[in-house]
C-alpha cells in the first residue's frame, strides 16, 4: 500500500516518517556509540548550518557522527525522511511570546514573527521543498497556536486555515527573496552580506531607463522613493500589515462583530 492510500477502515495511511516523528513506531536500535534518531537529526542540522543544504547526504551525516553510512538506515529510511525531521526539529515549538498574546491580530503578528525567526536561525530550511501539508509535531504545535489566536474571530474554519497558509507562504517567500538578494549583492560587491542599498538600485534604474518610456518609475526615482527602506525588516512588516488589514476588513464584513 502506497503512502496516502486508505486502509480497509477508510483512514489515510500515515507516512512512516510521520509515525517516527510522533513516536508511533520504533526509533531504531542503539549502538555502542550511543546513536539515536535525535543524534542523527542533530547531525543533519549541523551539516546544513555549516555547509548548506546542498552538502547534506547520508554519507556526510554519517561522517559527522563518526559511523558507517549504513548504520543511519536503522533510524531513517532515506534522505527525504531525514529532511522532514530536520525541518520540524529546527522549527521548534512556539515560544510563550506567541502563545500569550491577546487578540487575533497581535497573536498572528507574533506567530508570523516567530516562524520568521525560526527560519532566520535555520535558513537552510527554506531550501527544503514543501513535501506536503505539515504533519510533524512542532509544525502542528504552530498550527494549533495560530488557530487559538483566531479562535474568537468571525472567520469560518476554512478561512482560518487559508489565512494560516497565506501567512506561512508569505513568511517563507519574503524571507527567501530577502536572503537571496542579500547573498547576490554580497557576492557581486564583496560587502560580506550587508543589506543591499535600495538607493543604489534607484541609481542603476536611472541609468538604464528612459524617462519618456518609464515616467512613473522616474517620478519614483526623482522623489527618492528608493531610499525609503532603511530598516532590514521593513518589507516584511509592510507585507504582513497589508495582509492583516485585509483580514480585518473581511472580519468587519462578517455577520458577527467579534474581535
Amino acid at each position: 500500500m502506497n503512502e496516502g492510500e486508505s486502509d480497509v477502515g477508510g483512514k489515510p495511511v500515515l507516512p512512516p516518517v510521520i509515525e517516527l516523528a510522533w513516536g508511533l513506531r520504533g526509533r531504531g536500535r542503539g549502538t555502542r556509540r550511543g546513536l539515536s534518531l535525535e543524534r542523527v537529526v542533530a547531525a543533519g542540522i549541523k551539516v546544513a548550518l555549516t555547509d548548506g543544504i546542498g552538502a547534506l547526504s547520508m554519507a556526510r551525516v554519517a561522517a559527522e557522527l563518526g559511523v558507517a553510512t549504513m548504520s543511519l538506515y536503522r533510524y531513517v529510511a532515506a534522505k527525504d525522511e531525514l529532511l522532514i525531521l530536520m525541518v520540524d526539529t529546527a522549527l521548534g515549538l512556539p515560544p510563550r511570546s506567541v502563545l500569550d498574546k491577546t487578540g487575533w491580530r497581535a497573536g498572528m503578528t507574533a506567530w508570523a514573527e516567530g516562524v520568521r525567526a525560526a527560519y532566520l536561525r535555520h535558513p537552510w530550511a527554506l531550501r527544503v521543498p514543501v513535501m506536503g501539508p505539515p504533519l510533524g509535531p512542532n509544525n502542528i504545535a504552530w498550527l494549533e497556536a495560530a488557530l487559538r489566536a483566531l479562535a474568537g474571530t468571525p472567520l469560518a474554519d476554512l478561512q482560518k486555515l487559508r489565512l494560516v497558509t497565506l501567512i506561512s507562504f508569505f513568511v517563507r517567500s519574503e524571507l527567501t527573496l530577502s536572503l537571496d538578494v542579500v547573498a547576490e549583492t554580497a557576492g557581486a560587491t564583496g560587502t560580506g552580506g550587508e543589506e543591499p542599498s535600495t538607493a543604489a538600485y534607484g541609481e542603476m534604474l536611472a541609468q538604464l531607463t528612459d524617462p519618456l518610456r518609464f515616467p512613473a518609475l522616474h517620478r519614483m526615482i526623482a522623489s527618492r522613493g528608493f531610499e525609503g527602506d532603511k530598516e532590514p525588516d521593513a518589507q516584511f512588516n509592510f507585507g504582513l500589515e497589508c495582509i492583516l488589514d485585509g483580514v480585518d476588513a473581511l472580519m468587519r464584513r462578517a455577520p458577527s462583530g467579534r474581535d
